[in-house]
């Protein structure tokens, strides 16, 4: 499988072979992560009290006896309004899904090969918008000619971001974030030639 080498005028140039370790990879390696990745952006805030933790209740709020009513020990019991909730939601609750970093790194490599399969995956040796324009950011994106667009910058400048940041089918980051996750979302990924040779460096 190859990477598709755009020149700077984001244009078809040549093209870049993967390594041979990215191919065979099981798919199931970046479900897994993806699994583990959505898991970890659970905010974790619904919260109810229980019975315990309900202010006030303290006094028995009637006789036991003679009434002619249901014995009744506190009025924060989870059968009268006001009383607490039981088994309900609790920010106790771990949704963290271990994954392993060689397990991590294979994901991504399956992501990015689906990519070059699909002929999605462009390399380029800047990312680049001096103007800070929105418009010249679209002209890049207009030129590729997809649907949407992962940018995987070595380091973000203050123009670019500021260039793409107006358009909705676009997503900039640095390289040091791109996962499997981003890798999947997205259809199509273009990535500086610096940010792609640390990639497959260790393949």
């Amino acid at each position: 499988m190859s990477a598709i080498v755009l020149n700077d005028k984001f244009e078809e140039a040549s093209k870049i072979a993967l390594p041979e370790s990215y191919k065979g990879i099981n798919p199931h390696n970046v479900w897994l992560y993806v699994k583990s990745y959505q898991a970890g952006l659970r905010a974790n805030t619904a919260q109810v009290k229980t019975r315990g933790q309900v202010s006030g209740g303290g006094k028995k709020p009637f006789a036991q006896k003679g009434g002619g009513r249901a014995r009744a020990g506190s009025t924060r019991s989870p059968i009268w309004v006001g009383g607490g909730t039981v088994f309900g939601p609790s920010n106790n609750r771990n949704y963290v899904q271990k994954i392993n970093k060689k397990q991590k790194k294979v994901a991504l490599n399956c992501a990015i090969n689906a990519l070059a399969e699909n002929g999605k995956l462009f390399i380029v040796d800047s990312i680049s918008v001096e103007s800070g324009k929105t418009k010249d950011a679209m002209a890049i994106f207009n030129k590729l000619g997809q649907r949407d667009v992962l940018l995987v910058k070595e380091l973000i400048d203050d123009k670019t971001f500021l260039a793409f940041r107006n358009i909705d089918k676009s997503y900039l980051i640095e390289g040091n974030e791109l996962n499997a996750y981003l890798a999947a979302t997205f259809r199509s990924v273009v990535i500086e030639k610096a940010v792609f040779d640390k990639l497959v460096e260790g393949a």
